[in-house]
């Protein structure tokens, strides 16, 4: 097995333009064969979703989700490049499943970028005296800090979250999945999750924005 330097992560994503953590863990499976590794993200969707990234997406569709009892809500916008494609079963699927998984995960943002610098800076704050308090030297705390935060966009950020109806994929390697198959780049834009009681409600969606 190759020893899987930042120099062939970097020959990878040149290669595919998808994300260094992306490329990391495409040439750990494919136990550093570079070539095998480029297979590996194909079949992922994530390097043709990584080349059409910048594509802009100005069609798309308005999707909803009310789950039984009506005292919870969702309404998300999810973007595509066509009409044709926002008016698929497959597109309209996604938006759905996209639905479902803000209404059961409540996700505070869309992506790891969208994190305000207040809530980014109050999260560090958090697990800088999380790591000091469990007697962690302070040679080591920033690296830990910067590991937990890879759990926190997890939970915070939509397109970071597990698919909640296939935990070994995200959301954002379920929409790439989709761009590969429908050839268009497709982006969720904005989100909007509704709960009975919850005045907090309208604070999120702005977050979200």
């Amino acid at each position: 097995m190759a020893e899987i330097t930042a120099q062939l992560v970097k020959q990878l994503r040149e290669r595919t333009g998808a994300g260094m953590m992306e490329c990391k863990s495409a040439l750990q499976e494919a136990q550093g064969d570079l070539a095998q590794a480029e297979v590996v993200l194909r079949k992922r969707g994530l390097a043709s979703a990584a080349k059409r990234s910048a594509r802009a997406t100005r069609q798309g569709i308005i999707g909803s989700y009310i789950h039984p009892g009506a005292q919870l809500g969702v309404l998300v916008e999810v973007n595509c490049e066509s009409d044709f494609v926002a008016r698929t079963r497959e597109f309209q699927q996604l938006v759905h499943d996209i639905a479902m998984q803000i209404a059961a995960a409540d996700p505070q943002f869309l992506r790891k970028e969208d994190v305000t610098p207040a809530v980014l800076d109050r999260e560090r704050e958090i697990q800088r005296a999380r790591a000091l308090a469990e007697g962690k030297s302070e040679k080591v705390v920033d690296r830990i800090v910067e590991g937990r935060l890879g759990k926190f966009y997890e939970e915070v950020c939509l397109y970071e979250q597990p698919f909640i109806k296939d935990n070994t994929i995200t959301v954002r390697q379920l929409i790439a999945n989709q761009i590969h198959k429908t050839g268009e780049n497709i982006t969720v834009s904005r989100m909007a999750r509704f709960k009975v009681g919850d005045l907090s409600a309208a604070d999120k969606t702005a977050a979200a924005e």
